[in-house]
């Protein structure tokens, strides 16, 4: 499926934020902590601050998935990456992955690094991500993978 990949904009926020939410408690081994941590539920926006959010939406202009990206000194950091339940294995993720990929080339940025949780290290490793270490993070362990861009 082909999807049109484009800036996040102020009128995107609910949608966004559905997203977000449905994704996050789609994830069985997630949903008991994120449920008993409501604030992790509502997703913090639009913030500006170098962040830069793009959209996968379908023909019909329906969003179905978002990422976002900010600088992390030399490297781009890979901050969120939420697909509707239901329109997951359709491509959006590896479109939205190769849309931050394609940004951090033509800005001369040679590393995009992400912390992944357990369900999401296939698809990370199948869109070229390496494995460098485990991290702590709020509700266990993740993995923290980077991805070499080339000029």
């Amino acid at each position: 499926m082909t999807f049109e990949i484009r800036d996040a904009v102020p009128a995107d926020l609910a949608a966004l934020r559905d997203v977000y939410r449905r994704a996050s408690l789609s994830n069985e081994g997630d949903r008991v902590n994120l449920l008993a941590n409501l604030d992790v539920l509502e997703w913090g926006g639009l913030r500006g601050d170098g962040q830069r959010t793009r959209v996968a939406a379908t023909a019909g202009g329906g969003i179905v998935g978002f990422v976002t990206s900010l600088p992390a000194g030399d490297a781009l950091e890979l901050d969120d990456l939420f697909v509707d339940p239901g329109r997951r294995r359709q491509g959006a993720a590896r479109a939205l992955v190769l849309d931050v990929v394609a940004h951090a080339r033509a800005q001369g940025i040679g590393r995009i690094e992400v912390t992944a949780n357990q369900h999401a290290l296939v698809f990370y490793r199948r869109t070229g991500f390496t494995a460098d270490h485990e991290v702590r993070t709020r509700f266990g362990p993740g993995i923290r993978m980077h991805l070499d861009v080339t000029p």
